[in-house]
């Protein structure tokens, strides 16, 4: 796993079974699959959450949220991209694109 590149850093889920087993086999499960998410681009994370999300059924949005730190609308957004079975590949962000942080945007006044 050395020589794979993570695309984001690993979230560590702060959910109450982690929280209180940290070594715990459900939190075995969230770290795997924060693992990842960390290697996976913009398009194949929404779509991997939204995976899970479905999976889960009801609550799963908010539960997969809370497990991967992804927006609840991107993991939306995500099953509603699996409704759809769209074929073609959308067009994904370079490493450092979209908006900026609020640190690097501010300037002094």
């Amino acid at each position: 796993m050395a020589d794979l590149k993570l695309r984001r850093p690993i979230y560590a889920c702060s959910c109450v079974d982690c929280r209180c087993c940290p070594r715990g086999e459900v939190a075995q499960d969230h770290a795997a699959i924060n693992r990842v998410v960390a290697l996976l681009d913009e398009r194949q994370r929404r779509l991997f959450a939204g995976l899970l999300a479905r999976s889960h059924g009801h609550g799963g949005i908010i539960a997969v949220a809370h497990i991967t730190g992804l927006s609840r609308t991107t993991i939306r957004r995500g099953i509603a991209e699996l409704r759809q079975r769209r074929a073609g590949r959308a067009r994904i962000r370079r490493r450092g694109g979209g908006r900026q942080s609020l640190e690097k945007n501010s300037r002094p006044w």
